[in-house]
């Protein structure tokens, strides 16, 4: 893979030093090559994925966002 150094970091706004860019360079290759932390086991839904009828007003005006 053979990329030009210009495209592969920009600086948006201010002057990097070669020491700043290896520094940002440095932790964002750490932070790509660590492995993700175990996610806890997903327990499902919390709520209902429904609406409860009995719980909406039974007329909604036409011109409601809610509809």
């Amino acid at each position: 893979m053979t990329t030009a150094a210009e495209s592969v970091l920009r600086v948006e706004k201010g002057l990097a030093d070669p020491e700043e860019l290896a520094a940002i360079t440095a932790v964002l290759l750490a932070r790509a090559a660590a492995q993700p932390a175990a996610a806890p086991a997903h327990r499902g839904r919390d709520t209902a994925g429904w609406r409860r009828l009995e719980r909406t007003p039974g007329f909604r005006a036409p011109h409601s966002w809610q509809g």
